[in-house]
């Protein structure tokens, strides 16, 4: 324990590592802050001036004006919200909400538009998925509003993973276990959750680069000739220091998404949190979960994504012994997600990003857009989303790079 606190406090000592620590700090407040700057809201007053609001001004404008459809997202709500909707647009004599005039669409739809996110995607067509027009859409047939999703679910599934039918069914099951009436509160924006996602992927780079130099600093001013002489210069050692990388990064990480997560849901609100995932993606998302649930699952998968990538540069670590070289390729293997997302194939690069240490904590790859997509590990008769591979990838990777770079670092041998 003595070589453990001793470790941390030389990693803590250096500039380099006060300065990344303290910028994970600073993008906590500042990456939890930039979201609401994007909430935007024009009204006229009484005297017909129009009136600009920006920021928290606009987010409590929402709110107030939507006061009264938070709650329960029932089908009667929905049907009176598109009756009112196809009202609208039948007093102007327009097809679409963008041709009607200036203010109409604030004024009448806006107080309950949110009650018709993913109604033309609900009620898309079953053999070709193109999304209806909501003036198409007939009202009655609102009613069995949540038994259509269900059926949508089927037929997406169907599309997509046509070959797959473990994999329609799996898709079937997650959704089964969904919480329907959905919630909605007003006020919210997925803006927040991508930010959260960025900052994961920033503390997983900075961390990194804190990590990079455990044993290869030591090889370059060979620090490590005089280590190996000790006692417990060798595989004791190797432990130690890669205990106390990854109690660094984790804690940091925790310290970092701890503060973006309550600063973040303080100045949205709350109430929001409760609010269904549903109701802010795709009206069938697959989990069961609502905002505040999202959030912590997002948070636990990239706690796990950064345990794995400084085991993963450990281990790299003790094989590399020039520090530029070792810093370039943790690096590299950090961005190499986004990279193979970008150049693979689709029915290639699933089988191959997902599984990289950072994958859960990329920015395309990420595990949040994972959990909003309906795509799946097809293994014979055996489905597994993708969140779910992530997260497994992550609990095996991790012991298996720390063993590896004990036995890694045990073994070196200076020439």
């Amino acid at each position: 324990m003595r070589l453990l606190k001793l470790e941390i406090k030389r990693i803590l000592k250096t500039r380099l590592t006060l300065i990344l620590l303290g910028l994970c700090l600073l993008f906590s407040f500042l990456l939890a802050w930039l979201p609401i700057t994007f909430s935007y809201n024009t009204y006229q007053d009484a005297d017909g001036k129009e009136v600009i609001l920006k920021g928290l001004e606009s987010i409590a404008y929402e709110k107030e004006l939507q006061a009264d459809i938070a709650g329960a997202v029932t089908p009667e709500k929905v049907r009176q919200a598109l009756e009112d909707y196809q009202a609208c647009l039948n007093k102007y004599g327009v097809e679409f909400s963008y041709d009607l005039p200036e203010g109409v669409y604030e004024q009448e739809i806006l107080p309950y538009a949110p009650l018709l996110h993913g109604i033309r995607e609900a009620y898309a067509n079953p053999e070709t998925g193109i999304a209806a027009a909501i003036i198409d859409i007939d009202p009655q047939a609102v009613d069995d509003y949540y038994r259509v999703c269900e059926e949508r679910v089927v037929s997406l599934m169907q599309q997509e993973q046509k070959k797959h039918p473990a994999a329609q069914q799996r898709a079937i099951d997650l959704y089964g276990k969904v919480e329907k009436p959905y919630l909605f509160f007003p006020g919210y924006s997925t803006n927040a959750m991508d930010y959260q996602i960025i900052l994961t992927f920033l503390v997983v780079l900075f961390c990194t680069i804190i990590a990079a130099p455990v044993f290869t600093s030591d090889y370059q001013t060979g620090a490590d000739d005089i280590f190996r002489c000790t006692k417990y210069g060798k595989e004791k050692f190797a432990v130690i220091k890669i205990l106390s990388a990854l109690l660094i990064s984790g804690t940091a990480y925790c310290l970092c998404i701890g503060i973006y997560i309550l600063v973040s849901n303080t100045l949205w609100g709350w109430e929001c949190t409760k609010t269904s995932m549903q109701m802010l993606y795709s009206i069938i998302n697959l989990p069961h979960m609502n905002i505040g649930q999202l959030q912590c699952f997002i948070a636990a998968a990239g706690l796990l994504s950064i345990l794995a990538v400084i085991s993963f540069t450990a281990f790299l670590s003790s094989k590399i012994k020039n520090m530029v070289v070792c810093l370039s390729t943790t690096l590299l293997f950090c961005l190499l997600p986004i990279i193979l997302y970008a150049v693979l194939p689709e029915h290639i690069g699933i089988w191959v990003y997902n599984i990289l240490p950072a994958s859960a904590a990329g920015l395309q790859t990420s595990i949040l857009y994972a959990a909003a997509d309906f795509a799946f590990w097809n293994i014979g008769n055996i489905a597994i989303w993708i969140p779910h591979v992530m997260v497994g990838a992550c609990v095996v990777e991790i012991p298996l790079f720390v063993g590896l770079a004990v036995y890694s670092y045990s073994t070196h041998r200076i020439k």
